[in-house]
């Protein structure tokens, strides 16, 4: 009757999306203020005024088929090309337009990468900890979601578990930098040995072994910190951008798929995405935001609040006894769980209505995420709940020493 496969991943919701729809039903019975949510990457800065003014200046132009009609395929060419001059000012780049396609936000771009990229056999490889919709969008291409672990005390790569996973079935390696949910964002050095060591591998299989980066929280970095951009360290390199968190525009499902001229077979694989684009359903992407990122590319909202908040919700925390990694970039803090079981260190911690994420689906047990886009002043009145969290924990290893 029903493809078994859509029905249980339609039936079973993220664990972050099960959190997140408890809030809103947590909140409407004891007040959304008592509810300490930190499950969902929603950004709360707003989208810079500049935004707000490409929205009202282009409904000004009173032109609908302009605003709100079909654009090409993969996306208006004059937004294509503004984005690209951007990138090239940015990174020193000799992009073009037809070097991107749009897409409806990162997902929709990881998504065709993928089934552009697939064949038979096909493995994808990607680092703990990850987001765990990409197994979702990697199995459900036919393909196979290796997770090599990372350093346990770093998350930076771990080169020698990375060669022992890739074979000659590899075709491509997801790399999310900084990354969902830790934080980390993968050092240069990292980068170039993880070029040199894909070319060889792919020498040695004789196929072209590809990088996909996921970059929507490329701008939300800190401390000076500085992410590579991967088409300059390895060609085979596609990248899979979206403006939901550097614009605070998560709802409007805009990105864009990258595909440099220096890949190989580049016009091949642009053909790919292209058709994967039109097989999955997703081609041109919403058209009225098409045009207000073809005005503010290379815009950001203002990030400020994030640092600020990341200071001080890992201050506190590693004060209060907890253990963290602490983040380079994005917007999450990936926390040491007190006891073995995350999940149920998460259910304990909804006691003082603290909504956290556990990290099982993330490819990394043991841990919880902590998204930290949120007002300071919702941090503020969360930390008491989260000391008497950690009070509650000591206490209990104080009573069983």
């Amino acid at each position: 009757m029903i493809s078994r496969e859509m029905f249980l991943l339609g039936s079973n919701r993220s664990v972050i999306r099960e959190i997140f729809e408890y809030s809103k039903k947590r909140g409407a019975e004891i007040g959304g203020e008592n509810v300490f949510d930190f499950s969902i990457g929603n950004p709360n800065v707003p989208a810079p005024e500049s935004v707000h003014e490409a929205i009202r200046e282009l409904l000004a132009e009173e032109d609908d088929l302009y605003l709100h009609g079909y654009t090409s395929a993969n996306g208006d060419p004059a937004v294509r090309k503004a984005i690209a001059d951007n990138l090239n000012e940015r990174y020193d780049t000799e992009f073009k337009a037809e070097n991107l396609y749009m897409t409806c936000g990162a997902a929709a771009s990881l998504k065709i990468c993928i089934t552009a990229l697939y064949e038979e056999g096909d493995e994808f490889i990607t680092f703990t900890p990850f987001f765990p919709e990409y197994k979702v969008f990697v199995e459900t291409a036919g393909a196979k979601l290796i997770a090599v672990e990372t350093d346990p005390d770093s998350f930076q790569i771990d080169f020698h578990k990375l060669e022992a996973s890739i074979t000659e079935h590899t075709k491509a390696i997801i790399v999310n930098s900084p990354n969902n949910p830790s934080g980390v964002v993968f050092q240069e050095d990292a980068i170039r040995r993880l070029a040199e060591l894909l070319d060889k591998r792919a020498h040695k299989y004789n196929h072209p072994i590809y990088l996909i980066a996921d970059e929507p929280y490329r701008e939300l970095v800190y401390d000076d910190i500085e992410v590579p951009y991967l088409t300059k360290y390895y060609k085979n390199t596609l990248v899979c951008y979206s403006y939901s968190k550097s614009l605070s525009l998560p709802g409007e499902r805009i990105g864009y798929v990258l595909v440099p001229d220096e890949m190989d077979e580049a016009p091949m694989v642009y053909a790919a995405v292209c058709g994967a684009g039109r097989a999955l359903g997703f081609v041109c992407a919403p058209s009225l935001f098409q045009h207000v990122i073809g005005r503010c590319a290379g815009q950001v909202s203002d990030l400020s609040v994030y640092k600020k908040n990341r200071d001080l919700l890992y201050n506190s925390l590693t004060e209060y006894g907890y253990s963290c990694i602490y983040p380079d970039g994005a917007f999450y803090l990936f926390v040491k769980s007190m006891e073995p079981d995350a999940n149920a260190f998460c259910e304990r911690a909804k006691k003082y209505e603290l909504l956290l994420v556990p990290s099982d689906d993330f490819g990394c047990p043991g841990y919880v995420r902590v998204a930290y886009c949120v007002s300071t002043k919702q941090i503020e009145r969360a930390l008491p709940a989260f000391q008497l969290l950690a009070q509650e924990y000591q206490k209990n290893r104080n009573v069983l020493d």
